[in-house]
């Protein structure tokens, strides 16, 4: 009878109603860029007062605001299952990624509140390392959740000692009730930004923007069709004088390693223009994700590293992971990554590889490359708010490691990221 009262506190319309306005507010940004409306003041104003009510906000309200959080970041998560005639799944997947987001917020704030009252520990210090922390927390894999990423368009920065700035200046000010405390919040203004050195755009590439639904991609009677369009690009590209032309993830919806007569074009046409472009590459019974770079006759393979968890490789334990790919993804196997990255090298110019997910981890920003070509597929996902919150992990990451990004997709426009700003073809 105890456990019922207990868990019936957490469903009262006063908790509920909170912790879904703190969500809202820490996602706004992400769906005013979503709509086309980006701007810096607004997006700091918000991303401010989603820190100010988290941080006086009481633990049923934080675990309702990591339940809506699950939701209004990433209920994009299930849209995938429309491809597999499977939409019924949809509410389902959102619900369990709510429930999942929740449980990791229950469980932090739950800490939160026994240190406070076991080493007397101010609940204020807690939630402040606990939003720090966050960033560093990745259920299943999964490391979209980044409460920085609320300031990528606003005047405050994206480092973590601004953030932790920005968080102890609130703390401060709402422990002694005084607003003065807040005047520290300026010295997270990125003023570092206007001195920092980033690599120059290239603007002899050619990032190809193609809109094939994942329906038609893999129809056998398109194939032919596809490929023309690609050589028509290449062909284009050259024309206009370009050095590199990029294609998006999979734009051959085949085992290109396989297909003599399109390697030997492809490797044909890389002596007037260096082709970069995605493809499936199959060896020893492995299928992978692959990127294909043709340049000067020749080509070389740059596999892909992280996989998206669930749509490539199944993060569960094996058993669990056959069941899950037999029910769901008609036992397809998972996909094989890569030990390492890869770095190649055009013109003189080094590249990091990226296909689509792997672009938005860390980890493949290690040694801060100074330029990066991704290749993504975002026709699993739309339509949704995934490509426009990809586009902010981008910004994020250029501002943080200084990295321009050249970017090619299918299903939403390509850009370039130069220092967190983004410029469209």
């Amino acid at each position: 009878m105890r456990v019922v009262i207990k868990i019936s506190r957490y469903f009262t319309i006063n908790k509920i109603t909170m912790g879904f306005f703190i969500a809202f507010l820490s996602s706004a940004s992400i769906y005013l860029d979503w709509i086309g409306f980006i701007n810096p003041f607004i997006n700091t104003i918000i991303g401010l007062l989603a820190l100010y009510f988290w941080l006086i906000s009481d633990k049923k309200s934080w675990v309702w605001s990591g339940f809506f959080v699950g939701i209004l970041w990433f209920w994009w998560m299930g849209i995938s299952f429309i491809h597999y005639q499977m939409s019924w799944a949809i509410p389902f997947i959102i619900i369990g990624v709510a429930f999942i987001y929740g449980s990791v917020f229950y469980l932090g704030i739950s800490f939160v509140y026994f240190i406070e009252k076991h080493l007397k520990i101010h609940n204020l210090i807690g939630k402040a390392l606990l939003l720090l922390l966050f960033s560093y927390i990745h259920p299943l894999g999964f490391d979209w959740f980044k409460p920085e990423l609320m300031f990528t368009n606003s005047y405050i920065g994206i480092e973590k000692w601004q953030f932790a700035l920005v968080i102890f200046s609130f703390n401060l000010a709402i422990y002694n009730k005084k607003i003065l405390f807040l005047i520290p919040i300026l010295g997270a203004y990125p003023y570092a930004s206007y001195f920092q050195k980033v690599s120059p755009i290239n603007n002899n590439i050619k990032l190809v923007n193609t809109f094939t639904p994942v329906e038609k991609k893999w129809i056998p009677k398109f194939k032919q069709q596809h490929i023309d369009e690609v050589f028509m690009e290449i062909q284009n590209a050259i024309q206009k004088q370009k050095e590199i032309v990029v294609f998006p993830e999979s734009v051959f919806a085949l085992y290109l390693n396989k297909e003599k007569n399109l390697i030997k074009a492809l490797k044909n046409y890389s002596n007037y223009i260096t082709i970069v472009t995605g493809g499936l590459y199959y060896d020893n019974n492995l299928s992978k994700n692959s990127t294909y770079i043709f340049d000067k006759g020749e080509y070389r393979v740059a596999d892909k590293v992280v996989l998206v968890p669930f749509g490539e490789q199944n993060p569960l334990p094996s058993w669990m992971g056959k069941w899950i790919n037999k029910i769901f993804f008609d036992g397809a196997p998972d996909y094989v990554p890569a030990k390492d990255f890869t770095d190649y090298n055009i013109n003189g110019t080094k590249y990091r590889n990226a296909i689509c997910f792997e672009a938005t981890s860390e980890k493949l920003y290690q040694g801060k490359p100074k330029n990066m070509i991704i290749l993504s597929n975002n026709g699993w996902l739309v339509p949704s708010i995934e490509p426009t919150q990809q586009k902010i992990l981008l910004q994020y990451y250029s501002k943080k490691y200084g990295t321009t990004i050249y970017h090619s997709i299918n299903m939403s426009k390509s850009y370039i990221v130069h220092n967190g700003e983004v410029s469209y073809e």
